[in-house]
């Protein structure tokens, strides 16, 4: 038995599998995909504190090394359910393991849109955040597609240092704020497009265009652009954990920045907690924050 059990391998399982090993308790962590999680995936991080410049892989393997250095243990498994009471059980698709203390730190997805080459050039012109990825286009032309308010947001930020910024909508409105709407039909670099949906993306080696249609006349068109931002919502990873710990709406597990759930013993961190702001560094603030948490419940 295990004193915390860590699903989830990104930056905030991570963490919280360092402060948790430093109060010299046994943590297992449980990843299904790559250990470092999403992250793995930024071509190149640059607001990460301490680093200035390095890629996804180089900060997730300075994580992963760090947790392991400390003694945490690693299992590439996939959880499908947690059973409750005052010593958890873990269960996995290839057995099951004990802990006094469960932390989810399974993340969430972005929706992607599935269209022709959405898969080649993630990462490569296509992103998911402008906060994290949007200086690598200034003064060049982006499109954003979507339309409620983190697409709004998204494009926003971008006209601020882009030559061109072109939003593309599916539906024949915008659904994000009147005050986003607004704003953003103030930029004279602004071009939004509605009733439209993008089929494929285009490029030699690197993005350099989206292929739409309008949906109301079956139109094609092409729209030359250096990057593509895709805010169409994020999948939180709870499925697993409906029937155990109580969420919002939206699927993110429903806990305030003590990250304790409504469950004794069970504790959340980084994007599949309901909050506003998915960084890695909240990510890493959170798996903090759930791992002292955790260790204050076993101590007591």
């Amino acid at each position: 038995m295990y004193d915390i059990i860590i699903i989830g391998a990104g930056p905030a399982g991570l963490t919280a599998a360092i402060y948790a090993r430093r109060a010299e308790k046994s943590v297992l962590l449980i990843e299904k995909g790559a250990f470092g999680g999403q992250v793995t995936f930024s071509p190149k991080i640059e607001n990460y504190p301490g680093f200035g410049e390095l890629t996804g892989t180089e900060l997730a393997e300075k994580m992963v090394d760090h947790a392991i250095t400390l003694g945490a243990e690693f299992q590439m498994e996939t959880v499908t359910a947690i059973k409750g009471g005052d010593i958890k059980t873990v269960i996995t698709d290839e057995g099951e393991y004990e802990a006094k203390a469960v932390i989810i730190a399974t993340g969430a997805q972005h929706r992607h849109l599935g269209v022709e080459g959405e898969e080649q050039y993630l990462g490569n012109g296509i992103s998911f955040c402008a906060v994290c990825d949007g200086a690598f286009y200034k003064d060049q032309t982006v499109t954003v597609i979507g339309g409620g308010n983190s697409a709004l947001q998204e494009a926003i930020l971008l006209a601020g240092t882009c030559k061109k910024v072109t939003v593309v909508q599916n539906l024949p409105y915008l659904t994000g704020e009147e005050a986003l709407q607004k704003l953003l039909k103030s930029k004279e670099n602004v071009e939004i497009i509605c009733s439209s949906v993008v089929t494929s993306f285009t490029g030699d080696g690197a993005l350099d265009g989206i292929k739409i249609k309008n949906t109301e006349t079956g139109e094609e068109s092409l729209i030359p652009c250096d990057g593509c931002f895709v805010a169409i919502g994020l999948i939180p990873a709870t499925d697993f954990i409906k029937e155990l710990v109580a969420l919002d709406n939206y699927g993110y597990v429903d806990a305030n920045e003590n990250c304790r759930t409504d469950i004794e013993g069970v504790f959340v961190a980084g994007d599949c907690r309901k909050k506003e702001i998915r960084q890695i560094t909240t990510a890493t603030a959170d798996g903090a924050a759930a791992a002292l948490s955790a260790i204050k419940y076993i101590d007591r």
